[in-house]
Parts: C-alpha cells; structure tokens; sequence
C-alpha cells in the first residue's frame, strides 16, 4: 500500500514542502472517538494524539482532527504518534450539531463522493434524501443515490420509486442493490475509482454496514437486524471509520443519523432546488419568500402541478432551518464580541485603580 491508494496527492505533498512538515510523517485518520485517533499510514495504523499546542490553539471543534484528514505525524512509543498539523481540507461534510444550536459537527473531510442510501421498504422518504443532497452540494461532494433492500419490492414498486426519485432529484445518479441478493453490488464496486474517498450517508437501519461488508468482500462491520417493534434501524455503527477496500477505493461508514440539521447552506439549497430558484427569478418581488406573496411564480408553478408540493415544503423548511442557525451564530458572535468588550473595559479599569 502507498499513500496514494489512502488518497494522498501532490497538492498534499506541495503544501508538506512549503510548510516545512518534512521532519514528520504523513497519516490519514481512519477512527475517532472522543479525541483519540487511529492514524494510517502505508505501513501500519497507530493511536494518535493532538499535541498541546494544536489542543489550545483550536478556536472550536472543527479545528481538531476528524476521520479523512491528513495529519503530520511522529511516532513517540510503539504503536503511538503525536498528531502535529492538520493538513488544509479539501471537502467537509458537516451538520448542524445535535442539541448544540448554531454550531456544527463534522462528518467527514476529504470526501470525493456521497453514497446517499435509502432503504426501500420501511421509511423511505424523498424528503430526507434532498436533506442529505443538500449536505453533499453545500459541501461539493458528488452525490450518487443507493436505494437497498430491492429484494424485498416487486420490480414494477422499485421502477415506480425510481421515477419518483428522478422526477424530483435531476442528474443524480441512482443504483438499486440488494445486500441479500447482491445485486447491483457488482456494478457499484465497479464505479469506485481507486484513490478516491467515498463516504456513506444515511439512517439506521439502511443496510449501510451490511453494504460496506459487501463491497470489501469482509466483515469488516458488526450489521444488526431492523427492531421487529419499532422498525427502526438500530444504531450499529458508533463512530466514523475509514477503510480502504483491496480493490481500489477509500470508504468511510457513519453512524445512522435520525436527525440531519442544515446550516449554512445556501449554495447547497440553491443546487438541490434549481427548478425553485429557476421560477423564483419570475417572481413580481425580488425578496419573495415563496409563502403568501401576489405574483410569486413558485406558488404559481404548485397550483398549477408544475412543482412537486413536497418538494417546495421541504424546501421551505430547509430554508426555516438555514435562517435560524445563521441568525443563532450571529447571535452567538454578538454576546462573545460584548463579553470581550466587559473583559477588556475591566481590565482597564483594574488597571487605572492600580
């Protein structure tokens, strides 16, 4: 194995030169869970760790490393490095925080594609598929849509799924599988470009981990079956990891993720929802909100059945969230501006009694 088959390129090794990174080695983080690393290299993989410098520099938690990110490395015990530098990313895909409001958590970097699976049997749900395509323009990350579970649908239920998907997702491409079956697997592991990094998307119980097993040939990832109670995915996966596949490829798997909040995502709104941005240069105002305006060509275009009703309400919404966590940030920029201001203003004060 070479750093190239880990996705290691000369735009990475050029900024190794220019930022005099040659005394240290170079790794790709595969694993993190609660600020320990497993770091990879061509020759083996070692638990990191930040060193001090890096941890009180960090301005918040994205400066940190997370899965997909190339790091400067030194090895100080057997089988243990220190993580020196954070190599610049070339994609983040991220979402709003959960619980956390106006901030963000990391999914992955490094991305050159999205696998956005969606099972067809149980919750399938357009909806939740432009959430995750909007994660992946905002990000400029392909995106490529996995429906599984095909084995458990009549072929004229899948050919209808399909045609629903398309006439609401355009240039997206689609594969149907089946882990059971295995079909599709084959023409899928031969769409994956060696070198390149793939990441998988979607809820519990998709077969995401059973899929990652199949395209490695391995049982690489505990599966479980969907609650008989609840049919609801259970949480497999509790962390991200990276793995690279024998046949060329990187792959990382995620955990299921029931909640995925947008945040500042305006180009990304703008890419999944082009025929809305489209009609929306015909509206009489041009600070039309889409909702209760007089010559709004969008509400325009739903009367008339030109526009998929659950396309517009789900975008309204995405929308509703963009707006909320931009305006929480600013919030949040507003009280840590006025609370510098009483610091410093103490200070001086403090010092004038001096």
């Amino acid at each position: 194995m070479t750093l190239e088959d880990l996705g290691y390129n000369l735009e990475l090794e050029n900024y190794r030169k220019d930022q005099n990174l040659d005394a240290f080695g170079v790794g790709r983080v595969i694993s993190e869970h609660k600020e320990r690393y497993v770091v990879k290299t061509p020759e083996q993989e070692y638990e990191g760790e930040i060193i001090g410098n890096l941890r009180f520099t960090a301005h918040d938690r994205s400066d940190f490393p997370a899965v997909g990110d190339w790091v400067a490395i030194s090895e100080y015990d057997e089988n243990k490095v220190l993580i020196h530098s954070v190599y610049p990313r070339k994609t983040i895909i991220e979402r709003q925080a959960v619980g956390k409001q106006g901030e963000k958590q990391i999914i992955a970097t490094n991305i050159d594609y999205a696998f956005i699976v969606q099972a067809v049997d149980r919750d399938f749900n357009i909806n939740r598929i432009e959430r995750y395509l909007t994660i992946c323009n905002t990000s400029n990350v392909k995106p490529i849509i996995i429906l599984t579970k095909i084995d458990l649908i009549s072929n004229n239920k899948l050919s209808e799924l399909v045609s629903k998907v398309q006439e609401r997702i355009k240039e997206v491409p689609i594969t149907p599988i089946s882990n059971a079956s295995q079909k599709g697997i084959e023409k899928l592991t031969e769409s994956i470009q060696k070198g390149k990094t793939y990441c998988l998307l979607g809820s519990s119980g998709v077969g995401k981990s059973t899929l990652l097993n199949n395209l490695s040939g391995k049982q690489m990832m505990k599966t479980n079956a969907i609650s008989t109670s609840t049919n609801k995915g259970r949480h497999v996966t509790t962390h991200r990891e990276l793995l690279v596949l024998e046949k060329g490829g990187i792959l990382i798997d995620n955990p299921g993720m029931r909640e995925v909040g947008i945040t500042d995502s305006k180009d990304g709104l703008e890419i999944t929802f082009g025929t809305i941005i489209e009609l929306s240069k015909g509206c009489k105002f041009k600070d039309c909100t889409h909702t209760t305006e007089v010559g709004c060509a969008v509400l325009k275009a739903v009367e008339n059945g030109e526009l998929d009703k659950s396309s517009y309400e789900n975008f309204l919404k995405m929308e509703r969230e963009k707006e909320h966590f931009e305006s929480t940030v600013a919030e949040k920029r507003m009280k840590d501006k006025d609370f510098g201001k009483m610091i410093k203003n103490y200070k001086k004060s403090k010092y004038k009694k001096n």
